[in-house]
């Protein structure tokens, strides 16, 4: 089971091993997590057309809105319907899926195409449509599922658990790999934390309401939150219908050389604003329509109503207990988020008072740069002198630096290479195989040329060469 954090990345809730994948074993595995998970019951889950999954989690999860993978019967379209009718009509078909935000303008819209594409009768259409509250964007997304409509995050996990794991390993084997993949997993989520913790995102828009954002949500939720806000200066207001309980507004904008309209509807009593979009309630983060609402009513900040914890840098803030009060710790790395997050309001709190005086800081600097090398030590492991010596101090041998080989495929090798490494040697001047220059025939039969050791070669000295000798160090005998 696999789910998002505040950063917008997926990670694992759960997993199990089935032998079989029955009803029973599916109850037996969400039950397991509720005991592991005690939050309270998920309020989205994605699944395929599982059949005995679907039963499972009617049962286990009865207020758990299970809604199905829309790629795995979008995808299935091309296969189920003819192949005339859906190179003729597909296009509609994902209009009336995608662009459409009302549900009885879908409805009207799906039998329109379904009429002329001559499909009334289409058992598998007929079906589809009969599950449309499971699937179709129009009545599923008044549900929070971070954004997603379909499984396309299990799929991306299972070719990133494939690059640690494989068929062939045995189960103690299996174990240590996929933990070291969720400490890989996990790691990415510690230095998401790090960035936001100490650094703040830029601004593409210097309006106090971006910048408000910037601090509160983590940097992935503030990019698309800034896309929003963005986007809504191209968006347009009129006002359609107001009585004392209520103002309906139409927001239109210009997409793709259409005109798209959505309804924004704000009550006053409650004084709150809902799109027909849904943004909001399926994402998390405040549409753009909402926001040029806000633009022309001139409201400066978010109201708290319509920011998220879910997507918050401070989402993970707090222990969490179990049933019976106890902390819950990490299981693959104990306490690794928890002692991160108890240690960092320890030195806080330590920070905060060494500033009080100047004394206090120089003392909290020296022992800082003391830990800090005392950590390194700690972390290098012992030195080399210390190898094979005796020692009371525990010593810790952890695993060697993974590098990434110079170069991904193999090197293109010459053909003299080749040659070498097959044994046969070629000599290009003769032309002939089997031998190098050294070992040619040619150039054993050629005389050699004289060389300083060979006592036989007279030595002329009438040359040249030996004028310049001659004038420094004058004639030799």
């Amino acid at each position: 089971m696999l789910g998002v954090n505040n950063h917008g990345q997926t990670i694992v809730l759960a997993c199990a091993f089935f032998s079989k994948e029955t009803t029973e074993s599916f109850i037996w595995m969400f039950e397991e997590f509720k005991k592991a998970m005690p939050g309270g019951e998920p309020k989205t889950i994605i699944t395929d057309q599982d059949a005995a999954m679907s039963r499972a989690i009617s049962i286990a999860f009865p207020t758990t809105f299970h809604r199905l993978c829309i790629w795995h019967i979008t995808s299935k379209f091309s296969v189920k319907l003819p192949h005339s009718a859906y190179k003729q009509y597909w296009g509609e078909f994902q209009k009336a899926i995608w662009d459409i935000d009302n549900k009885d303008e879908f409805d009207a819209k799906w039998n329109i195409v379904v009429t002329k594409a001559g499909l009334t009768d289409h058992p598998w259409l007929s079906s589809m449509f009969d599950l449309k509250e499971s699937w179709v964007p129009a009545y599923a997304r008044h549900f929070f599922a971070a954004g997603m409509s379909s499984s396309q995050r299990a799929e991306c996990s299972h070719g990133f658990f494939k690059q640690y794991i494989s068929r062939r390993n045995s189960l103690m084997d299996f174990i240590i790999r996929f933990e070291r993949a969720l400490s890989h997993q996990r790691q990415k989520e510690l230095v998401a934390d790090h960035v936001d913790a100490f650094e703040v995102a830029q601004c593409i828009l210097p309006m106090p309401m971006n910048k408000q954002m910037a601090t509160l949500y983590t940097r992935t939720m503030f990019q698309k939150f800034e896309q929003e806000l963005i986007q809504s200066t191209a968006c347009f207001l009129e006002l359609k219908t107001e009585d004392a309980s209520k103002v309906v507004f139409n927001v239109s904008e210009r997409k793709n050389w259409e005109t798209r309209v959505a309804e924004v509807v704000y009550v006053k009593d409650s004084d709150h604003a809902s799109c027909s979009c849904k943004r909001f309630e399926f994402v998390g983060i405040i549409c753009k329509h909402i926001l040029a609402l806000f633009r022309r009513d001139q409201i400066e900040y978010m109201p708290d109503k319509y920011i998220l914890k879910r997507w918050k840098k401070t989402a993970k803030f707090g222990l969490v207990s179990d049933a019976n009060g106890n902390k819950i710790k990490d299981s693959a790395d104990p306490g690794l988020l928890i002692k991160r997050s108890t240690m960092s309001r320890l030195a806080s709190d330590v920070v905060e008072d060494a500033l009080m005086c100047e004394e206090g800081c120089e003392l909290l600097s020296e022992t800082l740069k003391s830990l800090q090398v005392k950590l390194k030590l700690l972390k290098d492991g012992p030195s080399n002198n210390e190898v094979g010596g005796s020692s009371s101090q525990t010593q810790y041998m952890k695993d060697p630096k993974r590098v990434r080989c110079n170069g991904g495929s193999k090197r293109v090798t010459g053909a003299n290479e080749k040659a070498m490494k097959r044994g046969i040697r070629h000599y290009r001047e003769c032309g002939h195989i089997g031998h190098d220059r050294r070992q040619c025939p040619r150039n054993l039969n050629t005389p050699t040329s004289p060389s300083n050791n060979d006592e036989s070669t007279p030595i002329d000295l009438s040359d040249p060469l030996f004028d310049e000798f001659y004038r420094m160090h004058g004639p030799t005998q």
